[in-house]
């Protein structure tokens, strides 16, 4: 049961991911990072949504139908803690819109963030 939960969880994130990257992005306070998707979301609203509802329901069919194997587990977990992480994107992308977080912070933040990723790549 306990992995239902986590895929559910992992499915209801990607959800939530898309409606919040529609708001976003069609009220000019953000863009689509992935170039495919950006290439939907330009189309319109409602392909975007289906190609990322297809894509997080065939991952969580995948991850939950074979969950027996470590490295789904791992997979599993993977997803979830990126997809937590892109919420705090997307927390901070909506704070930053109703002005309670500067713009200056924002620049330092994306500042930080490249320079510690830089030192992984």
């Amino acid at each position: 049961m306990q992995l239902f939960r986590q895929t559910f969880l992992l499915f209801a994130l990607n959800l939530i991911d898309a409606v919040l990257t529609i708001y976003w992005v069609r009220n000019g306070f953000a863009t689509e990072g992935n170039h495919l998707m950006a290439t939907l979301l330009d189309i319109g609203d409602l392909p975007f949504l289906a190609v990322k509802i297809a894509i997080g329901a065939t991952a969580a069919v995948v991850l939950w139908h074979w969950g027996n194997l470590r490295l789904a587990r791992y997979g599993l977990t993977l997803a979830l803690t990126l997809y937590i992480g892109l919420m705090g994107i997307h927390l901070f992308t909506g704070l930053s819109a109703f002005g309670l977080v500067s713009e200056s912070f924002i620049q330092d933040a994306s500042a930080w963030s490249s320079a510690f990723f830089a030192a992984f790549i």
